[in-house]
């Protein structure tokens, strides 16, 4: 185990006949952290401790790349690249839901089972943004995080506002929302690939129930975000006490609290 995962506890979670690594920290109800391309870095890791720190069990399962490994240009590149061509992983089409958030449902039902409490939270980003909001199709999912979604890629108006899930899933997410289950997104405003279209698509659907904080990375901007700045939770998170990315990050901690109890 690199040293990134060091103080994690390394399983393995098989269910639809697909075996993948599993790491854990912390106790308390269940949040599964889902990472970002190009795969668990120590930054994503680092997340996951706050969140163990906060009075959850993180729990990290392999979705892609060298579990541990650093950003690199080359790595993310090719990370996204195999990522692109899975059957797992929906990247372009509209109006469907990738197949790997079968699995993630799963593993937040046995995490669920494992960890008690009244049910789970999960946190995607970017490339796994919105499968957060594909598990929210199960009751035990109780505060969904989309930190930068960014599928479908956006390369037209209608992938810019797509959400990246079926339309029977579309109507079981706004169904919970109705009845009182709440969605997190967090994204930068000149985030490129989680374009501003997103959150107002989820806005539409579901009204008060979802939650938006978007972060002012424009030119010039008091805070000193890159233009291109990205990633809240993780490569783009400075957790300095009154930044704006610190403050997203405990309204997150927050979320879980007030919704799995912490």
């Amino acid at each position: 185990m690199t040293d990134a995962l060091q103080g994690f506890e390394h399983t393995t979670f098989t269910a639809e006949g697909d075996s993948r690594a599993v790491y854990r920290t912390g106790s308390g109800p269940a949040v599964i952290v889902i990472s970002e391309i190009p795969g668990i870095t120590p930054n994503v890791a680092r997340f996951a401790r706050f969140v163990a720190d906060a009075g959850f069990t993180a729990v990290m399962p392999h979705v892609f790349g060298d579990d541990g490994r650093a950003v690199s240009n080359g790595y993310a590149a090719g990370s996204l690249a195999r990522a692109c061509i899975s059957r797992e992983f929906t990247v372009l089409a509209l109006g469907k839901t990738s197949p790997i958030t079968t699995w993630l449902r799963a593993l937040a039902a046995h995490e669920h089972g494992r960890c008690g409490g009244p049910g789970v939270g999960a946190v995607g980003m970017c490339f796994t943004g919105g499968f957060a909001l594909a598990m929210m199709v199960d009751d035990v999912v109780l505060a969904p995080v989309l930190s930068q979604p960014s599928l479908p890629f956006p390369v037209s108006k209608a992938h810019r506002r797509s959400i990246g899930v079926s339309e029977a899933d579309t109507r079981r997410i706004q169904e919970r929302a109705l009845a009182g289950t709440c969605v997190l997104g967090l994204r930068f405003t000149g985030d490129k690939l989680s374009p501003p279209e997103r959150f107002e698509h989820l806005r539409e659907l579901l009204g008060d129930a979802f939650v938006a904080v978007e972060l002012d990375s424009s030119p010039g901007n008091p805070h000193g975000h890159r233009k291109t700045a990205h990633s809240v939770l993780t490569e783009d998170l400075d957790d300095r006490p009154g930044t704006p990315t610190r403050a997203a990050l405990d309204q997150v901690l927050e979320f879980f609290a007030k919704r799995l109890g912490g």
